[in-house]
């Protein structure tokens, strides 16, 4: 039987307070899982929407392999050059042809001999309407499939049932869809009976005294007055959140699957 691919996912960076604290908070968590390969989506990291070449480069010194994104990749347009020459920062590969930057890779995992292929995808219920993740899958699977077996899935997407009907579509065909987008983490991580590892959404690693992440009384303003207020990223209540996933490089199936939270949140009241 061959060793486990190990694969840690860290959700939704949002902005400093994330990386922060993210770099106080990673080194212990990469200690105690040792995985051999590290994606950490990064769409919200600059200001709490897009990306730039120091937070790309705070993220390699943390050893992430790949940089996924989402509707925010392209927020910051300083990023738009580099994202043509860094094959392991990606966006969602449906936007329309002619964006900068890459869909997909296909990466050597350290120490082995193994490949991992990621591919970064966006929905489009209540989202921009780009094109078809479903077909845009079908395509670039064919070019993946020709080196590994061994897909990870970032699925950006707001619906609940569109992350579902994408994983029961692709059971089988990829080894794990992680939801992001969303920024609160839920608690449905199952391997389906094809053995795609799938959670809807993997959270968020930022602030949670916030409304997802921004600044809660701006936030409830935006509710309350119906216009637009200035985004502001919140600092307090800062966690990790991210997921686990063991792969049978053999089946390229998922055979483990565990969301990580850090600190867990406190479920009882001490008053």
């Amino acid at each position: 039987m061959s060793k486990k691919l190990k694969i840690f996912f860290i959700s939704d960076i949002v902005g400093e307070s994330g990386l922060n604290l993210l770099e106080t908070m990673f080194p212990p968590i990469r200690d105690k899982y040792s995985p051999d390969f590290i994606i950490a989506n990064a769409e919200n990291s600059h200001e709490g929407r897009g990306v730039n070449r120091t937070i790309v480069q705070r993220l390699y010194d943390l050893d992430v392999d790949v940089i996924t994104g989402g509707n925010h990749s392209f927020d910051k347009w300083k990023i738009f050059s580099y994202m043509k020459t860094d094959e392991n920062l990606l966006r969602p590969m449906n936007y329309p042809k002619g964006n900068a930057g890459y869909g997909y890779g296909i990466y050597s995992v350290k120490e082995s001999n193994l490949k991992v292929g990621v591919l970064n995808l966006q929905g489009r219920t209540f989202m921009p309407q780009i094109d078809d993740p479903f077909s845009t899958a079908d395509w670039a699977l064919e070019k993946i499939k020709q080196e590994t077996d061994i897909v990870f899935v970032d699925f950006h997407a707001e619906a609940t049932a569109e992350k579902l009907a994408f994983a029961w579509d692709f059971d089988g065909k990829v080894s794990a869809v992680i939801g992001t987008h969303t920024h609160i983490p839920t608690n449905d991580a199952r391997i389906l009976p094809k053995g795609t590892g799938y959670l809807t959404d993997a959270g968020m690693t930022g602030p949670f005294d916030s409304v997802i992440g921004m600044n809660k009384k701006t936030s409830i303003n935006r509710f309350r007055l119906g216009t637009p207020q200035r985004y502001k990223v919140a600092e307090k209540d800062n966690r990790m959140c991210g997921v686990y996933l063991e792969i049978d490089p053999d089946k390229a199936t998922c055979s483990r699957i565990e969301p990580v939270i850090f600190p867990e949140f406190n479920n009882t009241s001490t008053s």
